[in-house]
């Protein structure tokens, strides 16, 4: 916490690169690491929508071209272990697996992995991490660079169709947005729940809201945050919307309005919620689990409400008169992966994959 009582976030991260060329000591392999995220957690969101859309829940006996979930040994390109919704200042845990164990890394802590890439590892364990399969040790926790990498460095294996999630002509443009999204909103929201003074909350909720109608106002008329397809900038904003009125509206105080009372972002929400790779990866069960039993100091009782009434992600935006093509010259990914599917708590006790996995225009 800042002096004034404003929430800083620890940007300490793991930072090893796995690259095509290995050129950092960590290359390419299919079948290799280990994705390891959790459903709560926005962060994770984002590296696992990015994963869906680049195919690379593949098989890694398939090869590049397999589609989501294709092949013969049963091992994908990059493969995905899932935290439950629950932590404490140790570490997250895999408790939702038989023996409460990550069945690829034999854990149950994720610390164990952070321990053994730096003996006496003393930061936070955070989510997402990838980690090296055959060490056991975590390469990198950098949110961004896993992104990243998956788009420029996994290449070899994205599958036929993949989109171009970050071009060259757009990267500019979407840091600029994305820098701003980050600051205000991604992060904005955690300066306003964990504020500790009246003045560092007040600062944090004029930051986000203004930047959430300044981003009501791009989106008016254009289907995308940059160009006419879904980029990276999307990717990096969305997990935020996704969770705002379940946790973020209430439990952390950002009450100016409801996603819901926002009619652009709303229906900006529901579109992306509706194409696949995005609403088949939100537990919106195991997201309010999350935040409102880690969080003791905002929720000493750790109750979790019953609401808010999730069936509006599933009504039609509209927003397909704007134009755009959700995937460029590509084309949406497969089905979820079979293990990976979410099979509880969807938009009206409905499965997001059940509705929201169809392929969108």
């Amino acid at each position: 916490m800042g002096k004034s009582g404003e929430f800083i976030r620890d940007t300490t991260y793991l930072d090893g690169r796995i690259t095509a060329d290995g050129r950092d000591g960590w290359p390419v392999e299919p079948g290799r690491y280990r994705l390891v995220v959790a459903r709560g957690c926005p962060w994770a969101n984002r590296a696992v929508i990015v994963r869906r859309l680049l195919g690379l829940d593949a098989d890694a006996g398939s090869g590049a071209g397999a589609g989501s979930g294709a092949g013969a040994d049963g091992t994908p390109v990059l493969s995905m272990g899932i935290c439950g919704p629950e932590h404490d200042w140790r570490s997250w845990t895999f408790d939702l697996d038989p023996g409460e164990k990550d069945p690829v890394l034999g854990i149950h802590w994720l610390r164990e992995a952070y321990e053994k890439a730096v003996p006496g590892y003393d930061k936070g364990v955070t989510v997402p991490a990838i980690v090296d399969v055959p060490t056991g040790k975590v390469v990198t926790s950098h949110f961004q660079h896993i992104t990243r990498d998956m788009e420029h460095e996994w290449t070899a294996y994205h599958r036929p169709g993949a989109p171009d999630l970050y071009p060259g002509s757009l990267r500019d443009e979407i840091e600029e947005v994305s820098e701003r999204v980050y600051s205000d909103v991604n992060n904005g929201v955690y300066r306003c729940g964990f504020a500790t003074t009246q003045d560092a909350y007040a600062e944090a909720f004029r930051r986000l809201f203004g930047t959430l109608d300044w981003l009501s106002e791009r989106l008016e008329s254009r289907r995308y945050l940059v160009g006419d397809t879904i980029t990276e900038a999307d990717v990096r904003l969305w997990p935020t919307l996704a969770r705002f009125d379940a946790v973020y509206h209430g439990h952390f105080k950002c009450n100016r309005n409801k996603l819901s009372e926002m009619p652009a972002l709303w229906a900006y929400a529901r579109d992306l919620f509706q194409t696949p790779g995005f609403g088949d990866t939100i537990d919106f069960a195991q997201i309010k689990q999350h935040y409102y039993r880690v969080h003791t100091g905002i929720n000493p009782t750790r109750i979790v409400p019953l609401g808010p009434d999730l069936s509006g992600w599933l009504a039609p935006h509209g927003r397909e008169a704007l134009g755009g093509r959700p995937f460029g010259d590509g084309t949406p990914p497969g089905p979820v992966r079979e293990g990976e599917r979410v099979t509880t708590g969807g938009p009206g006790g409905v499965p997001p994959g059940s509705t929201a996995g169809r392929p969108r225009t």
